[in-house]
């Protein structure tokens, strides 16, 4: 009897001391995509994609025009020549056609990488200032109130306004 009146107060012991340390963590939360979007190296960072972006788009429809204008000139054309010279034409399409995609695949990547090129450095700055600013004010967990990020509810301490200021914005 005495050793299951022991154990059950080690367990009593051990629920309040767990207790007490839970209670004692500082839970805040951030929307991360928010500050991201706000921040103005972001916003250049996106003006300089959108910029490569149109540069790609530009390139890629002024060769879909040349393919457009072989095409209607051979259409046009093709009463008039062989069989054989036809047939050579329709490939000599088909490779602008396998050409312009590979442009367009080569394009996407090349944004894919220059967005991550670009973004990263200012996800690591916005990451910093948001573990100085919960390190500063004791906080021992900063969970992300993105929309979509799992957070159902966030009504304990944003720290939005405090890093944006650490931030200088």
């Amino acid at each position: 009897m005495k050793q299951l009146v022991k154990v059950a107060v080690a367990v009593v012991m051990l629920v309040a001391f767990t207790a007490g340390v839970q209670a004692q963590s500082k839970t805040a939360h951030i929307n991360v995509q928010e500050l991201l979007s706000q921040m103005p190296e972001m916003k250049a960072a996106q003006a300089e994609l959108k910029k490569l972006e149109e540069t790609y788009r530009a390139d890629i429809q002024g060769s879909l025009n040349e393919l457009q204008n072989k095409f209607t000139q051979y259409n046009n054309e093709a009463s008039s020549l062989s069989q054989e010279e036809n047939q050579k034409r329709a490939l000599e399409l088909q490779g602008y056609e396998r050409n312009i995609g590979e442009a367009q695949q080569a394009a996407q990547q090349e944004l894919a990488k220059k967005q991550q090129e670009l973004f990263e450095p200012i996800s690591q700055k916005a990451q910093a200032a948001i573990q100085k600013v919960a390190a500063a004010q004791g906080f021992d967990y900063v969970l992300d109130a993105s929309p979509g990020s799992g957070v159902i509810v966030a009504t304990g301490k944003d720290l939005l306004p405090d890093v944006k200021k650490e931030m200088g914005f």
